[in-house]
């Protein structure tokens, strides 16, 4: 039997089709040598006529983690454009305020009373989506796309809630960094390859929402004009300080260029911006206040010029957490530069604690008689809080599980440091649970404490901080002036923060 090509049977194929006798067909088929019963078998998985296997409904491979506020207390009834609140800062005796002593017979003076007003803004946190009638329809036996569209609305608004609570800023402004101290250094171990020239840097400053905002790709986020769902526009600021003014340095070839800045309050990490004078571009993120270049610069990235004007705070927000820890008088530690590029680490105290973190829960009885219930970490942070408090003379590293119905042992490597115990307390001693937080940016250890202690006696604060409405969460469903279904969900609201020293703050951490 003569051989053919698939092309050459389908061709013989429509042609014997042609024919409207079965059996003129056939011998169409016969005449050519190909067997009429072959072309019954030519059909297979890879022609396309079978089934498509859809799971339904969508995977939803996303993390929806809103710890903190899942925590907070929210307090509805909030009214006009603010909440406000008297507090009273200290009693004052009279005469010495640490003596009490009062002659026989005679009256003590009178005690004042240190006060203040305190105000926060409402503001309002808002996220919108759409489905189109088509899509309603297509997704018909797969997914109800209008109901879960719902559901990702809320979630996406839950987690902007979260960064907002955390690291929000309408207060503290970051300004102009101070010009960086550049060098050119021999480091050990180092060769550097930079080519020889003289280098300028440019530092920015960035907050918590300008380092989730910020990468060597898409450069350091500045301002950003929003256009809503109703046609109108507002402007968004992206977290950066303004740009520094340049340091410069004449570098050799195999020299190292370092540089630092002195650290701005509020600011969680920096952008490094370094070239030729008048060329800088961006080549660096770091969560320290210095940077070491030894390898030629990229290419390609944001240039210094785009930046023009201090983008740190917004108008429209309110102060998280961390702006409320920078700003109002609690705990802070913001480590030392030390080595540019290499900074300071974390340090172990040799009796299975962190030197740091043990200065920061001493340091806020001192001042004001509280202790954090939970500290906020980053993964790095984590691992390292667990390195320096594990050694070989303060822990196993290794924990022994043996079932006793089967031979042998098995062995568990690994492990991290859960709790952490502060001895600074009346009631002689805490246990501070160590929380990952996925927008707790490296190099930040976060304490806070949600309540006071006891020694607080009617304080009228049940809380260090609450959440309050004036109109929690609400949906709208928008009328329908197109084919599509639109929906907004949106909350009015503003943290309050009533006990800002009940928080301490670790910053500028280099990796351990």
């Amino acid at each position: 039997m003569t051989e053919h090509t698939s092309a050459d049977i389908h061709k013989m194929f429509v042609q014997a089709h042609a024919h409207p006798s079965e059996d003129i067909a056939r011998t169409v088929l016969i005449n050519a040598g190909v067997d009429p019963a072959a072309l019954e078998k030519t059909i297979s998985t890879a022609t396309g006529l079978v089934a498509y296997d859809l799971q339904a409904p969508a995977k939803n491979l996303y993390p929806v983690n809103t710890p903190i506020r899942n925590v907070l207390p929210r307090v509805s009834g909030g009214t006009g454009t603010a909440t406000n609140w008297r507090q009273v800062n200290a009693i004052i005796g009279s005469g010495y305020d640490a003596s009490g002593w009062v002659p026989e017979g005679q009256r003590a003076g009178a005690m004042s009373y240190s006060t203040s007003t305190k105000a926060a803004s409402f503001c309002t946190l808002g996220e919108e989506d759409a489905v189109t009638y088509e899509a309603i329809s297509a997704a018909q036996g797969f997914e109800d796309v209008s109901s879960s569209m719902s559901t990702r609305l809320l979630q996406k608004m839950m987690l902007k809630e979260e960064l907002a609570l955390l690291g929000g800023n309408t207060s503290l402004q970051l300004g102009t960094p101070a010009a960086p101290t550049v060098s050119a250094s021999a480091v050990s171990g180092v060769t550097g390859t930079l080519p020889a020239a003289t280098y300028s840097v440019i530092v920015v400053a960035l907050t918590l929402e300008g380092m989730k905002n910020a990468s060597l790709s898409s450069g350091v986020a500045t301002s950003k004009t929003i256009t809503g769902q109703d046609g109108k526009t507002f402007t968004l600021n992206g977290g950066s300080s303004n740009k520094s003014v340049a340091g410069s340095i004449a570098l050799s070839l195999g020299q190292v260029l370092q540089a630092s800045v002195t650290p701005i309050n509020g600011a969680l990490g920096y952008a490094w911006y370094v070239g030729t004078v008048g060329n800088e571009t961006l080549q660096a993120i770091t969560t320290i206040n210095s940077i070491a270049f030894s390898a030629p610069l990229s290419t390609g990235n944001q240039a210094a010029t785009a930046i023009t004007a201090d983008c740190s705070t917004n108008a429209t927000a309110f102060d998280g957490l961390l702006t409320w820890a920078f700003k109002s008088g609690g705990y802070q530690n913001t480590l030392a530069t030390g080595t540019p590029g290499v900074g300071t680490t974390l340090t172990a105290s040799g009796k299975g604690t962190v030197n740091e973190i043990d200065a920061m829960l001493e340091g806020m009885w001192d001042a004001y008689q509280v202790s954090p219930d939970v500290l906020y970490v980053n993964s790095r942070q984590l691992r390292d809080i667990t390195t320096k408090a594990l050694s070989s003379g303060t822990a196993p590293l290794l924990s022994i599980r043996q079932d006793a119905d089967a031979p042998g042992y098995q062995l568990t490597a690994g492990g991290n440091i859960g709790w952490y115990f502060n001895p600074f307390t009346m009631d002689g001693g805490q246990r501070i649970p160590i929380r990952l937080h996925p927008n707790v940016p490296a190099g930040t250890i976060l304490g806070w404490a949600s309540n006071l202690p006891a020694q607080y006696m009617s304080n009228n604060v049940p809380y260090v901080a609450s959440v309050k409405t004036r109109q929690d969460y609400y949906a709208i469903d928008w009328p329908i002036t197109t084919r599509q279904r639109q929906r907004g969900v949106y909350a009015e609201e503003v943290l309050a923060v009533y006990a800002p020293f009940a928080m301490g703050i670790i910053s500028n951490i280099a990796p351990g």
